[in-house]
């Protein structure tokens, strides 16, 4: 079953892919008593990567990765419970497939656990869960269709912030308060415009904190107080002039942290204290340097932890420890080496969770112990694969979450890894690149690697590498390529070469080459494609098949996917003429398949997929018809498996992957529920392997890569696929420019806007616009954003999208 998706409160139709609308226990119950559907079985054994995987090829017993990630290990999810002594996981324990960014206790030994995910353990959840004292997952499931980054729990009631707009079986704008026992939404509903990121109860009140203007129907930036029982804004008004992001009470005084430099009447840069009865600041003011994350509160010592460098009028790295009543930083320091996004306290210990490598004297990765005393880490060290965004403490356990993919028993690998086959662990196998790996390609004991890297196996190798296959250390093979290398087929005493360069193998070849085995040097093949790059390349008998954005090869015009000569390099007559790039070619029986961006090819029109005669270049009647583009795709016993970036294929929905009947073009019953862009596929002993930028496949937390069976089991069906879609921002991530593109099912008025994470509207690309059916490309400069996450939206037909995209500097 795929996941439910961010829908407008007053429609039922479907947009992005954040949950179908569910309506109360009727809709639950509904996709409950579904017919059966055919999935794939996920074999979770396989390890994980913690960044993209481009390229995958699988020899003998070997799975070799190539692509853009820092390790591999265990996949753990992305919220896992900790013993307090050992910081080894509370095994077993349900994993998180997805991101956590909220967690609270339940009061009882249990866990509720917020983010971006569709399932926990074996249970669909949606974004919400609750993660029971004996770690099974409880039946409570308020299933909102956005995005969760606040919890606070009483002991009837639990308060929910985020980016959703239904949650609990009701319409909820950011906010929401849930029935502890039922997961159905109370009739508390201030109802927010914008997200909410901080949220604490106290008595009769609840206090939010994050990016709104309004809330409860009343002005209110950025911080409310909220009547615990009837969700009225009470008359407390601290005013903050910009993004609250973290609160916490004690007595009569509320603490905030976030990007403000005024709030509660006075200049108070990113911390203050506020009357709990006027919202006045007090004098309290610790001033710190920049944004304060998180706050946690014990005696007379407040904690605050973010991305500062100063406060309390001391140097003090990312955390510190303020007088409660005076605001001065004592003198313990831990002295952070990058980001704090979550405190917690327990007993004489404050666990840490952010971005940094190095903290309380220790090399400490992600995650920390921190004595109350000393500030010294302890010697507890879970050991996450990436970023911690949460952290709670109660009793002898503790709950992290965040966007890691693996804890403790990691190994790091640099955009290079081999899998043992029946195992599915990390062989010795590293070599470690210093670039993205895009292709691989193996021949006996040497793995041939092309990519954007300077370095490989331990030596200087411009965008092309040989490596050895038991050592991973680079062969004195160096064809030294002058740029980009996107596709490797290696033939014997030949490896055929594309990508997007000028020279290679010491000589001028033109994105497109054949080197010699032995000697790396260029042979005089040379069909030289005039165009962008060469993105594909497959060999069958005397003929090389090649794909890419290029407008003449081998001699002659040949509109981005070619036949060449395998002795000569001259172009063949075979000319499909596709009419815009073409990302992955494969071959079966007497068919070429292509996979890319184009809607035509071979004479018909053909979205983004096409079968074509490998005699004639003609067209045939298989036309799956994807509805986004087609990045992978591999021929297997009476199916063609397809990834990318569509939601529909073959006639049915499927979500960024599929199994196509490889007579009729049909999607089979195989149905993994990708979350998130398919980039390589490649088929060996009964297996799938799928590499990409998803962080859940098959709602398992198999995040980047997955391999599945080629079987299927029963599942629930999906809901049916929605009309509107949001395509996945191409470039991401994003360095200058990114096209966002989208598909109405009809005309209509079109907004579409870019929010930060913390809810502000940083650009407006389409402001009620009229525009007509079909796919439409809206191009954006994202060159004078801050590198992170940004999440854009699109409104129309009553529908509300959202996606998430990467920008870098």
């Amino acid at each position: 079953m795929n996941r439910p998706r961010f829908i407008s409160p007053v429609c039922h139709a479907a947009g992005e892919r954040i949950p179908t609308q569910i309506r109360a226990l009727a809709g639950v119950l509904a996709m409950l008593l579904a017919p059966a559907a055919q999935s794939q079985v996920v074999k979770d054994a396989f390890w994980v990567t913690k960044g993209k995987v481009y390229a995958i090829a699988q020899y003998g017993n070997t799975v070799y990765l190539g692509g853009d990630f820092t390790s591999v290990g265990p996949a753990s999810g992305g919220g896992v419970p900790l013993s307090a002594s050992s910081g080894a996981p509370l095994s077993p324990f349900p994993k998180v497939a997805g991101q956590v960014y909220a967690v609270a206790s339940d009061g009882a030994g249990g866990w509720y656990v917020g983010g971006d995910f569709p399932a926990v353990g074996s249970a669909l959840r949606n974004n919400l869960a609750h993660v029971l004292a004996d770690r099974s997952v409880a039946s409570w499931d308020p299933s909102p269709n956005g995005i969760v980054t606040a919890i606070a729990a009483s002991a009837t009631t639990v308060y929910v912030g985020g980016i959703f707009s239904y949650i609990g079986g009701q319409p909820r704008g950011w906010i929401g308060a849930l029935d502890a026992t039922t997961g159905l939404a109370t009739s508390w509903a201030p109802g927010a415009d914008q997200q909410v990121l901080a949220l604490v109860v106290s008595g009769s009140t609840v206090y939010a904190g994050g990016g709104f203007f309004n809330i409860g129907g009343q002005p209110r930036y950025r911080i409310a107080a909220l009547d615990a029982t009837t969700g009225t804004v009470a008359a407390w008004n601290p005013n903050a002039n910009n993004t609250v992001r973290a609160l916490a009470i004690v007595g009569s005084t509320v603490y905030a942290g976030g990007s403000f430099t005024s709030i509660g009447g006075q200049a108070r840069n990113r911390i203050a204290a506020l009357d709990a009865a006027t919202g006045a600041a007090t004098a309290w003011n610790p001033n710190a340097g920049n944004f304060v994350r998180a706050l946690a509160i014990s005696g007379s010592t407040v904690y605050a932890g973010g991305g500062f460098t100063t406060i309390g009028g001391l140097a003090r790295n990312y955390i510190a420890a303020l007088d409660a009543a005076t605001g001065a930083a004592t003198m313990w320091n831990p002295n952070a080496s990058n980001l704090i996004r979550s405190l917690a306290l327990g007993g004489s210990t404050v666990y840490a969770g952010g971005d940094f490598t190095t903290i309380g004297g220790q090399p400490r990765i992600f995650l920390a112990a921190l004595d109350t005393a000393t500030g010294a880490s302890t010697s507890w060290d879970p050991r996450p694969n990436h970023h911690v965004w949460a952290v709670g403490a109660s009793g002898s356990a503790v709950y992290a979450g965040g966007s890691f993919t693996s804890m403790g028993n990691w190994l790091p690998r640099t955009n290079l890894a081999a899998l043992d086959a029946t195992t599915g662990h990390a062989t010795a196998w590293g070599p470690a690149a210093n670039g993205l790996v895009r292709a691989i390609g193996v021949d006996g004991s040497t793995v041939y690697v092309g990519g954007d890297f300077t370095s490989a196996g331990g030596q200087a190798r411009n965008y092309i590498a040989a490596l050895d296959a038991a050592t991973g250390a680079a062969t004195a093979w160096d064809p030294n390529a002058s740029g980009v290398v996107r596709a490797i087929a290696p033939s014997g005493p030949t490896v055929y070469v594309g990508g997007a360069f000028a020279s290679i193998g010491g000589q001028a070849r033109t994105n497109i080459a054949a080197l010699d085995a032995a000697t790396g040097a260029a042979t005089a093949w040379a069909p030289n494609a005039t165009g962008a790059i060469v993105d594909a390349l497959v060999l069958s008998g005397s003929t090389v098949y090649a794909g890419g954005a290029f407008a003449s090869i081998g001699g002659q015009a040949r509109s981005n996917l070619a036949a060449l000569d395998a002795a000569t390099g001259a172009a063949t007559a075979w000319d499909p003429g596709a009419n815009d790039e073409v990302f992955t070619v494969a071959l079966g029986g007497g068919t070429v398949y292509a996979g890319g961006t184009f809607t035509s090819a071979g004479g018909q029109a053909r979205n983004q997929i096409a079968a074509l005669d490998a005699a004639t270049g003609a067209a045939v009647a298989w036309d799956p018809d994807a509805n986004g583009w087609v990045n992978a795709v591999a021929v297997g016993d009476g199916a063609i498996y397809a990834g990318g970036e569509f939601t529909s294929i073959g006639g049915q929905p499927r979500e960024f992957v599929a199994a196509l009947d490889d007579a009729t073009g049909g999607a089979t019953g195989w149905d993994s529920d990708s979350e998130g862009s398919v980039l390589a596929i490649a088929l060996g002993g009964g297996t799938v392997y799928i590499g990409g930028s998803f962080y859940a496949m098959g709602n398992r937390p198999q995040a980047y890569f997955a391999a599945l069976s080629q079987g299927t089991v029963s599942v629930p069906d999906r809901p049916a696929t929605p009309a509107l879609e949001l395509a996945q921002s191409r470039p991401n991530p994003a360095r200058a420019a990114t096209v966002i593109r989208f598909t109405l099912p009809a005309a209509a008025p079109v907004s579409l806007a870019v929010f930060d994470l913390e809810g502000r509207r940083v650009a407006s690309l389409l402001e009620g616009e009229m525009r007509p059916a079909g796919t439409h490309s809206v191009p954006f400069r994202t060159a004078r954003l801050a590198s992170g996450l940004y999440l854009y939206r699109i409104e129309a037909l009553g529908v509300v999208a959202t996606r998430k995209m990467l920008v870098l500097e």
